[in-house]
């Protein structure tokens, strides 16, 4: 399937982004169980499954490296809100005995180009 382009909206834009991620994980193998997950603690773009691993994922899309690469956004702050709010989707769901991961999906689209690159165990909790 060609890229996307990326709409003009912001929000759309990143509901556009989040779209290009999840098929783009789905084409690597792994089962989406979730979308925007919302807990008092946060939100989590995707909750998605690598075999028995639970995979907690960030999706960061821009139109331009001027405020640099959108990885750079995941700041420890935002990196500590998925990761209560992981906390907060493993309860509830009883997966204690899992193992874990935080990922980050970034794309960025540029002059009718998207680049995607999935960044594996992005950061720790």
């Amino acid at each position: 399937m060609p890229p996307r382009n990326m709409p003009p909206n912001k929000h759309a834009a990143g509901m556009e982004g989040q779209q290009q991620a999840e098929d783009f994980l789905c084409k690597k193998g792994l089962r989406i169980r979730a979308r925007n997950y919302r807990a008092k603690t946060g939100e989590i773009d995707l909750i998605a499954n690598d075999g028995e691993t639970i995979i907690f994922i960030e999706v960061k899309a821009r139109t331009s490296l001027k405020y640099g690469h959108p990885r750079e956004a995941v700041t420890p702050a935002k990196q500590q809100r998925i990761m209560r709010t992981a906390q907060h989707y493993i309860a509830l769901h009883r997966l204690h005995n899992n193992a874990l991961r935080f990922d980050v999906v970034e794309i960025i689209v540029a002059q009718g180009e998207i680049h995607i690159e999935h960044i594996e165990n992005a950061f720790w909790g």
